[in-house]
């Protein structure tokens, strides 16, 4: 049985239950969803789940790396997949796993940066207990992130634009836990929803891959947590035009909203809304205000649990874009598979030299097939596994 391989990030896992690939890809060949497809602003129905493309970076062609979030009826991360798990589909033909040219791997063990913009209203209907609580919450999840992922902090107050930037994105726990302790619980107004569209707006001006081709430094994802009662004061924008801006962005922005209060709860479906519709995830913390620092654990193993599938493809430069699709089976073997589909350029490659020698790495991972070869399935993914081959490993 051959080890699994890694090299510069980029593993390579040898499949393990051979007849499990083929039947999994099989599955792909003839088209067969047996779960639903999940768009955006949708969450999975009950014993379902699903995959949500949120990045392609083909700066490494002919390598190209998906980033993509998954997640089940209770929007958590599927744990633990590898390439048993994964299907891949280029321009409608599906990649035969045996021939070993797509990996993947979890972001948690990857040098590439998450983006997170925190949305605290400091409005005086929060003071006291309600907005300690919040502080302390947002310094965990502060001290919980990676050392390369990066905060920004965005307080609803009496300003001009109803928001007062806190702290632009930053790595260091300590600038922003200094930043975060000169904000003051005094606003009369709440215009939350400008708010949350600023930080929205943040995450769009910085998008994935902003800081790099690859590695340290290289966005991911950016998402926005929210600490509210979800009460809005005269925003410029109102909810469902926020939820449009939400619906329509290329690239999804996932709003995690925790909603407390200790006078009511009569605005916490506006939280609610925002986050369904947005594929993040919506938390009734009510007046358990002590709660608040283990749903910010809870974001942040969502947030770091994203996957990045590796492939290599076969289609020669042209400059066009090429669709193609990956798909989950959840649990392995278990027949419920979903896609999300997405688009890649082939383009060349620039002549750097730290581009060139992280091609090369991959290139020693996973080795172009012969010239007269191709990564797809033969005869509808019916192979059949050597008569000398080892055993499956269970």
């Amino acid at each position: 049985m051959l080890k699994d391989r890694a090299v510069a990030g980029i593993p390579f896992t040898c499949p393990r239950r051979i007849m499990l690939l083929c039947a999994m890809a099989l599955v792909l060949t003839l088209g067969i969803a047996a779960g639903p497809v999940c768009a955006q602003g949708e969450a999975p129905m009950a014993g379902t789940y699903g995959i949500k493309i949120y990045h392609v970076n083909e700066v490494l062609y002919p390598f190209v790396q998906v980033y993509v979030r998954t997640f089940d009826k209770d929007m958590q991360p599927l744990i633990n997949l590898n390439e048993m798990n994964i299907g891949l589909m280029v321009k409608g033909r599906p990649y035969d796993p045996m021939k070993r040219q797509y990996a993947i791997q979890s972001i948690r063990q990857r040098k590439e940066a998450t983006r997170t913009v925190i949305v605290l209203d400091a409005s005086k209907s929060m003071a006291g207990l309600p907005f300690e609580s919040a502080l302390r919450a947002c310094t965990r999840f502060i001290d919980s992130k990676r050392p390369q992922d990066e905060v920004s902090i965005v307080a609803v107050r009496d300003t001009k634009e109803g928001y007062e930037i806190v702290s632009e994105y930053e790595r260091d726990p300590g600038a922003l836990a200094r930043r975060l302790a000169d904000v003051r619980c005094d606003g009369k107004k709440t215009r939350l929803y400008d708010t949350i569209g600023a930080a929205m707006a943040s995450c769009g001006m910085t998008s994935q891959g902003a800081a790099g081709a690859f590695g340290d430094g290289y966005i991911s994802s950016c998402s926005v947590v929210v600490f509210s009662d979800g009460q809005d004061d005269g925003s410029a924008i109102t909810r469902a035009e926020l939820n449009s801006r939400i619906s329509s962005l290329p690239i999804p922005i996932p709003i995690y909203s925790l909603a407390y209060s200790r006078v009511g709860h009569k605005y916490f479906s506006n939280l609610e809304a925002l986050s369904k519709n947005s594929v993040g995830k919506y938390y009734h913390i009510g007046e358990a205000f002590d709660r608040m620092q283990r749903v910010v654990e809870e974001i942040q193993n969502i947030i770091q649990s994203d996957y990045v599938v590796t492939f290599r493809s076969y289609l020669p430069v042209d400059g066009n874009e090429h669709v193609f699709k990956i798909g989950v089976v959840y649990p392995s073997g278990s027949g419920k598979y979903t896609y999300d589909t997405s688009k890649f350029e082939a383009v060349e490659t620039i002549p750097v030299p730290l581009i060139q020698d992280k091609i090369k790495q991959l290139n020693a991972v996973m080795p172009p097939l012969p010239t007269d070869g191709v990564p797809y399935f033969d005869q509808q993914g019916m192979q059949q596994p050597s008569p000398t081959a080892k055993p499956p490993t269970q």
